[in-house]
Formats: C-alpha cells, structure tokens, sequence
C-alpha cells in the first residue's frame, strides 16, 4: 500500500460495477529548485497579492476565482459553483473504452498516477478490472475530472496495480507539419545498414542505470559554494562542427560504441583504389591481352583445321585409285 497521500478520492465506472479508488502521484520531482534573490544582498525576493481596487497585500483565505469575459469585466467563480457542474465525471472515472495499446499516440500522455483500491470491498473489482486488462492486451481509455476541468485517461497494468495516464484530447496536439527538413535528400542502403548497426549496439540498456548527471552536477557546485570551496571545473565541452562525411560518422560511432562496450573492434577488409591513370593502363594492358589470347585461340583453330582438311585428303585419292584398278 503506498504511505503516500492521495490527491483525488472517487470511483471507476466500469459498465455498471463501481470501483473505489484513490488518485496517487505515480511519478516525483527531484530537480534542484532555486530561490529568487536580491544579487546585492542575498535577500529574498517574495511575491506578495495586492488587490488592485484597494490597493493592499490580501491573504490567500481571501482570494478565489473568477473569469474575465471579453469586454474586461470579471465574473466571480466559487468551488460551490464549479461542484454543481453537470458532469458525471466529477468524482468518477467512467471507462468508455477498450483499445489496443499500440492506438495510443505518446505524444497524447500527459502525467501518471497510479489507482489504489479504496478499502477492502474495492479489492474484487479492481483485481477483475487488472486480470481483464491483462488478458485483453488492451488498456482502458477513460473520461474524469480533476482540478477543474475534464480529462482524457488511459488505464493500464503496472505490476500488480493499474495505473493512469492522464491523456491529452486529440485537438490539443499539434500537427508536425513544416517540422521536417524540405530537402529532397536520400539515404542509401549502405548509411542505413550502418545506422541498423548503430542501433542494435546501442540498443540493449539497463535503464536502472540512467541518472540525472545535471543534478549530480547541481549538488557538487551548491555543496563547494556551502563549504566555501570553488565549484569544481567544467570539462571542455566538445566542438561542433558540420558532418562532411556521413558514412566515416557512422562508421566512427559504431567502433566507439563497440569500443564503449569492450567489443573487439572489428576487422575491415582494405580496398587500395589505384589512381585514375594507373587505373586506364591496367584497363588497356588487360584490354591488349584479351585481344592477343583472342587472336592465339582463332589462329590454333585455323591450324588444326588445315592439318585435318590435309589427313582427309589423301585418304579420298587413295580410293579413287583402287576404284579405276
């Protein structure tokens, strides 16, 4: 059971069987935050809330909601208000539908939660809403709401919990359109082949073993600064500069990654290219060469056709003179 507190209490709607659930924060923060401070003095820099119509600092039990319509005029909105709403989604999750994962676009997720049975008699169904999902291969797309506005959902398992992706609605992700680079460039057979190759020894990772270095980083500089040290030095950060050759680029990031991984480095078969002079006298001396062997071979022909021509005639005077006798 998570010891964590629970940001929305409600219900799944799961056709006509309800599941109590509470709404837990599936992911944390652990980024470095900064205050804001005064440079000369190192005071704190506060934002205090002035109402404008009386000019003075107000608490924050003194200030609630209200919309600004068109013409400027703004109309007051209480939480009483915003309870009334006609959704049925107010304290419910309701399940509109089942879909195969892969119909998901991940640019749609937005943050996640997780769903935790609320009590002992949710158990049952939130284990029939789990193993269902599981057998399906399917996830659960849903309607909800939650500080003040309705959201799209997709339920999934996670272990042995389900778990929620809040969903952006499909009108809110834009088009890639003007993204991509308006070149009519190509890639061969041979720059893709390396990129697969790239890929497939980049590909297998223990993703427990990422971290966040930039934090790491962050502490070190804010631990020296405490301690009145200087922060540690930056290493040198790496040229840039334009890929002139991207086959030597892809070749050159495979044996590194290789190397990286204590692969042995392969061994690539050495092509000497012969200048473009050399290259036309060795055409041309094999050229000569085929002709000569040509000539020999009709010559040979030639011979042996004569010496037979020469055995066969000797042969036919001979019987005619036995024919006359």
């Amino acid at each position: 059971m998570l010891h964590v507190r629970s940001i929305w209490n409600g219900a799944i709607s799961f056709g006509l069987v309800s599941i109590p659930i509470k709404l837990v924060n599936a992911t944390e923060n652990h980024s470095i935050s900064f205050r804001q401070i005064h440079v000369e003095d190192g005071g704190r820099i506060r934002y205090r809330k002035f109402c404008e119509l009386e000019e003075k600092e107000v608490s924050g039990a003194e200030i609630g909601k209200g919309y600004e319509d068109a013409g400027g005029t703004i109309i007051p909105i209480t939480d009483e208000d915003l309870s009334h709403l006609p959704l049925p989604t107010a304290r419910t999750i309701e399940i509109v539908a089942f879909v195969p994962a892969d119909r998901i676009d991940p640019l749609q997720m937005d943050a996640a939660y997780y769903l935790a049975a609320g009590g002992a008699p949710a158990a049952k169904p939130y284990i029939l809403l789990r193993e269902a999902l599981k057998r399906s291969h399917k996830v659960a797309i849903a309607k909800f709401a939650l500080r003040g506005k309705e959201r799209l959902g997709m339920l999934r398992v996670v272990g042995d919990a389900i778990a929620m992706h809040g969903l952006l609605w499909p009108d809110e992700v834009r088009t890639p359109e003007g993204v991509a680079p308006e070149t009519d460039v190509t890639v061969n057979a041979k720059e893709l082949d390396l990129a697969d190759a790239l890929m497939d020894t980049l590909g297998e990772i223990d993703l427990e073993e990422l971290h966040d270095e930039y934090r790491e980083a962050l502490e070190e500089v804010v631990a020296a600064k405490a301690a009145g040290e200087a922060p540690p030095e930056s290493p040198e950060p790496a040229r840039g500069g334009k890929v002139l050759d991207l086959m030597a680029a892809l070749e050159n990031s495979v044996k590194a990654a290789k190397e990286s991984r204590g692969e042995p480095p392969a061994k690539d078969a050495e092509v000497t290219r012969l200048p473009r002079s050399k290259a036309k006298k060795s055409a041309a001396k094999k050229t000569a060469a085929k002709k000569t062997a040509a000539k020999s071979t009709q010559s040979t022909k030639k011979t042996a056709a004569k010496k037979t021509a020469a055995k066969k005639t000797p042969a036919k005077k001979t019987t005619s003179r036995k024919r006359t006798a």
